[in-house]
C-alpha cells in the first residue's frame, strides 16, 4: 500500500510545480491522481492520495477515482494528521506500507508507526520507470498483435483487396 501526500508531492514534482505555480492546482492534482493511477494499475500496489481540504471545497470528502482513494482532509486536520490515522488503521491490518512526502516531521511520526519512506523523488523515478515499462509492454503487444498476421503473396492480397472494394 502506498499512501501519498497529495500537495507535498505536487510541490516537489518540477511538472506539477510548474502547473500549482501557474495556478492550475486542479489541472495538478488531476495528472497526479492519473499518474497515480497508472502506477496503481501496472504495480498492482494499492494507492491512496490525501489532500489537505483548505485548497479545495467539501470539507473531510472521500472520492475514488481510478480506483484510487482520494481524501480531502476536515477543517482544522492537516494531510499528516489523516496520513498518521491512515497509517495506523491499515498497520493494524498487517499491511506493508509506503508513505510518500518529503514533509521530515511527518516522516518521523508516521515511520515511528511502522510505515515505509519513499521519498517524492522516489516515487517519481518508480512512476517514470512504470511509465516506460507500459509503453514498452504496449508497443510489444502491438508489434505481436501485427507479426501474426497471415502472410500473402501479392496475387492472393490484390484478389483479397478486389473483394473487399466490391
Amino acid at each position: 500500500m502506498l499512501i501519498v501526500d497529495g500537495y507535498n508531492i505536487i510541490g516537489a514534482w518540477p511538472k506539477l510545480r510548474d502547473l500549482k505555480d501557474k495556478e492550475l492546482m486542479d489541472e495538478a492534482r488531476d495528472q497526479l491522481i492519473s499518474m497515480l493511477a497508472d502506477y496503481q494499475s501496472y504495480s498492482g500496489t494499492k494507492v491512496i492520495v490525501v489532500f489537505d481540504a483548505y485548497m479545495v471545497p467539501g470539507l473531510g470528502r472521500i472520492q475514488n477515482e481510478y480506483l484510487i482513494d482520494i481524501y480531502f482532509t476536515k477543517e482544522k486536520e492537516t494531510a499528516d494528521e489523516k496520513i498518521e490515522k491512515l497509517v495506523h488503521e491499515y498497520f493494524e491490518k498487517n499491511r506493508q506500507i509506503y508513505v510518500a512526502t518529503s514533509d521530515y516531521t511527518s516522516q518521523r511520526v508516521i515511520f515511528g508507526q511502522g510505515a515505509l519512506r519513499k521519498s517524492a523523488r522516489e516515487l517519481l523515478l518508480d512512476i517514470e520507470s512504470t511509465g516506460k515499462e507500459i509503453k514498452e509492454t504496449v508497443d510489444k503487444t502491438k508489434e505481436d498483435r501485427f507479426s501474426t498476421r497471415i502472410s500473402l503473396n501479392d496475387d492472393i492480397a490484390k484478389i483479397f483487396e478486389k473483394w473487399r472494394r466490391e
